[in-house]
């Protein structure tokens, strides 16, 4: 069976394939765009870069790749990406977790982060997905498959790690405008069911690559791991107020 989306890795660069695909990327210059392809790009252990655009099209350029779409930048070996396929939708994933990003239910309380990474320092880390499917999406059902992608990795995150994430994880969701419509990408629609699904298997078996039998180990805690947050500040509740009726005249 020929892959509808397939993808190649060359030099450190996967390049997934699909000729006037809509994508909509959460990652580096992100946004939505019509493009033949899509990049996940794995960079070096301690890597830092003042001018990420150069970067990335020095590495396209050796990797022999010259089509422009959407760029996902990861610290994991592109050896460890695992695809999986169902229905009208396919999935590729890379995962690390050397950062992750705790949400504990219950909070001890404190502040805000920053914002501030160490790119460097969080390089080893980053859950990257991309999520295709062969259907014609509305521009709400292209957005809802990026919720869909991002609940079912956290979902198999907390299941394989303890942790629904890291502070570096991207997703790329695309589709194809010439297919068959589909005007909704929810859990109960053979989109969100299927790229639920490819998303499962992809990232699971993309962690067992990266970790068993290799000298990487996954953090039990964030204080344990090389770098990662916890949320721990509380948020105030308060109950909106109901509107008033206007008085009539």
């Amino acid at each position: 069976m020929t892959e509808p989306f397939p993808a190649t890795r060359v030099d450190g660069v996967l390049r997934v394939c699909r000729p006037d695909a809509e994508w909509l990327h959460t990652g580096w210059n992100g946004g939505r765009r019509v493009a033949d392809v899509a990049y996940n790009v794995s960079v070096p252990e301690g890597w830092a870069c003042d001018d990420v655009e150069s970067y990335v099209a020095d590495r396209l350029d050796r990797a022999g790749f010259d089509g422009d779409g959407p760029v996902l930048l990861t610290g994991v070996d592109l050896e460890h990406a695992r695809g999986a396929r169902c229905g009208p939708v396919t999935a590729y994933a890379t995962a690390g977790v050397s950062n992750p990003a705790a949400l504990p239910i219950e909070p001890a309380g404190g502040a805000l982060p920053d914002g501030r990474l160490e790119r460097g320092d969080d390089a080893a880390g980053t859950v990257n997905l991309v999520v295709c499917t062969t259907r014609a999406l509305g521009d709400g059902a292209l957005a809802n498959l990026v919720a869909v992608a991002a609940e079912a990795k956290a979902a198999t995150l907390l299941a394989e790690t303890g942790f629904p994430g890291t502070t570096t994880d991207a997703v790329v969701a695309g589709h194809d405008p010439a297919g068959a419509p589909a005007e909704f990408s929810g859990s109960a629609t053979p989109v969100g069911a299927a790229a639920r699904a490819c998303v499962r298997e992809a990232l699971r078996a993309a962690l067992r690559s990266r970790y068993a039998g290799t000298d990487a180990t996954l953090p039990d805690s964030v204080a344990a791991a090389a770098s990662g947050v916890s949320t721990d500040v509380r948020a105030d509740v308060f109950r909106p107020e109901a509107a008033r009726p206007d008085p009539e005249p």
